[in-house]
């Protein structure tokens, strides 16, 4: 759903090209705040330069300068559905010394745990759930699988030529 709230002529548009500075909150279905800058300083950003998803991006084609709305982003185009692959079993032994860096942790389902994947980068995964002597590790983004609701107020639109002025 979009709100209106400018008219057409008042405001620019948001275009493939557009750098755009906005307020925002990330809210789940169920309400929870995921994350929000409404309280502080609004992010700035170039359509198509890889700093929002794809799917964030492509909601905000054709809003105007001082719009406020409110979008659902189904979870295929926000984070991604989950993957069932992306869970994956250790032995308990294998990762109860990624617990020695913090020594108040206790391994319970919740726990996000620091892994290093093929190329040396630091790769987050999350306790899913223990079974005896397995510990089954999801990999996939926290927010997969869920619709997102985007709240935005766009604040300023420059387009391709602006920016050249700036």
């Amino acid at each position: 759903m979009r709100d209106k709230n400018v008219s057409a002529n008042e405001a620019k548009v948001i275009d493939s090209k557009s750098t755009v500075t906005f307020h925002f909150s990330l809210k789940l279905q169920s309400g929870e705040l995921v994350d929000s800058n409404f309280d502080s300083k609004p992010a700035t950003f170039t359509m198509g330069d890889g700093n929002l998803l794809e799917g964030f991006e492509q909601s905000l084609l054709g809003l105007r300068e001082g719009q406020q709305s409110s979008i659902v982003i189904a979870a295929e185009s926000a984070f991604g559905i989950a993957n069932p692959d992306n869970i994956q079993c250790f032995k308990r032994r294998e990762i109860e010394p990624l617990l020695t860096d913090n020594k108040d942790s206790i391994l319970v389902p919740g726990l996000v745990l620091s892994f290093a994947d093929a190329a040396k980068a630091e790769l987050a995964g999350v306790v899913d759930r223990l079974d005896g002597d397995k510990v089954y590790i999801n990999f996939n983004h926290p927010l997969a699988g869920k619709d997102i609701i985007f709240d935005i107020h766009i604040l300023e639109i420059l387009a391709a030529t602006d920016k050249s002025n700036v």
